[in-house]
């Protein structure tokens, strides 16, 4: 075994340990100790996914490994065993008060930041994926601040991340309660970001492994 591995399991397990935030409701939920130099960051989980134990077992998840899967050809299962899935807060944060799921605020962000900040030195990924307002914010941050999707989803983006250079590509959230991808540009948008996530060397690695 890696020590990558041992170190990530490590740090799983601190995080399944993890109760600093009041407010969030558990389990944490984080994917497999999978070293991959592809890391996809959510925002955080919603209320079914602490009952299966990963991120994107829901509604969400399905779109989001449909779009994966038509664009590249790789499943959800096989996708979940060669990419590193993280996100921004691993609790979910329970229900916004004019419904919706509640937005992780700031404190408990900066709290999961530090597990983030740590997968991210263990992993020295080489492609982000950033899905979701949030999560964009939080990988490219001023760079995007005050900036809608449609000037951000289809580009690809170069920053230093956690003393990491990585390339980012923002993805929109695969939410139902949002019609952004389903409708122009963002279809389009959408199309071209994941043509850009198919054509990284990284990304061109996970889908030959995943078909040796």
């Amino acid at each position: 075994m890696s020590s990558q591995i041992v170190r990530l399991r490590t740090l799983h397990g601190e995080l399944d340990g993890c109760r600093a935030c009041p407010k969030m409701i558990g389990p944490v939920v984080h994917g497999p100790a999978v070293l991959s130099k592809v890391i996809l960051v959510g925002q955080a989980p919603g209320p079914r996914e602490g009952s299966f134990g990963r991120p994107f077992a829901w509604t969400a998840g399905k779109t989001l490994f449909r779009w994966f899967e038509e664009s590249m050809g790789i499943g959800e299962e096989d996708f979940r065993a060669r990419v590193y899935i993280a996100a921004v807060a691993r609790c979910f944060p329970g229900k916004a008060s004019g419904g919706g799921d509640r937005k992780p605020d700031f404190e408990e962000i900066a709290r999961c930041r530090t597990f983030l900040e740590r997968e991210v030195a263990i992993q020295k990924p080489e492609l982000v994926l950033a899905v979701g307002s949030l999560a964009i914010t939080e990988v490219l941050g001023k760079e995007v601040a005050g900036k809608k999707l449609d000037a951000i989803v289809g580009r690809v983006f170069r920053t230093r991340w956690h003393d990491v250079d990585v390339d980012v590509v923002p993805l929109p959230h695969p939410s139902g309660a949002s019609p952004w991808h389903k409708m122009e540009p963002g279809k389009t948008l959408l199309g071209q970001a994941l043509a850009q996530v198919k054509r990284h060397p990284a990304m061109r690695d996970v889908l030959k492994r995943k078909a040796s």
